[in-house]
């Protein structure tokens, strides 16, 4: 009875050898194929640069932001910029500094540097500070 069940035991394991073996040899070329494939995406994707300037010159501190997300980068004391993700074609930057109307630019495949002048924008503040009553602290000494 012993050599029976040493026997299906035998056959066992070298059948799942066979399988351990088999999954080896096929998985490489599977892991190749799916490199190639990223490799294609990757160099699709662009480094994008720029400067923002108005009438007057360049303005720092612009926010660049990829819509409908919150990857940004802000321009350095001369306008100037790199967005810190690769974008593809099609991807979205919107361009927003307070006393200028947001622009947005579309990235397409030939968009590596962008130079962008913002125009103004009027700036209403609504309401009025209230000077009628004093203030008075709440706080107790």
């Amino acid at each position: 009875m012993k050599t029976l069940t040493m026997k299906k035991i035998a056959k066992t394991l070298s059948f799942m050898a066979i399988a351990v073996i088999a999954t080896l040899i096929a998985n490489p070329m599977y892991a190749q194929m799916q490199n190639v494939a990223t490799a294609t995406i990757v160099d699709q994707q662009l480094t994008v640069k720029g400067k923002v300037s108005d009438k007057k010159g360049p303005l720092p501190g612009v926010n660049i932001a990829l819509k409908g997300s919150e990857i940004g980068a802000a321009t350095d004391e001369n306008g100037a910029f790199t967005f810190p993700k690769l974008l593809s074609s099609g991807d979205v930057l919107v361009f927003s500094f307070l006393g200028f109307e947001k622009q947005e630019i579309k990235i397409d495949a030939n968009t590596t540097f962008i130079n962008l002048v913002m125009s103004s924008d009027l700036i209403e503040i609504m309401g009025a500070p209230n000077t009628d009553k004093p203030y008075k602290s709440k706080r107790s000494n």
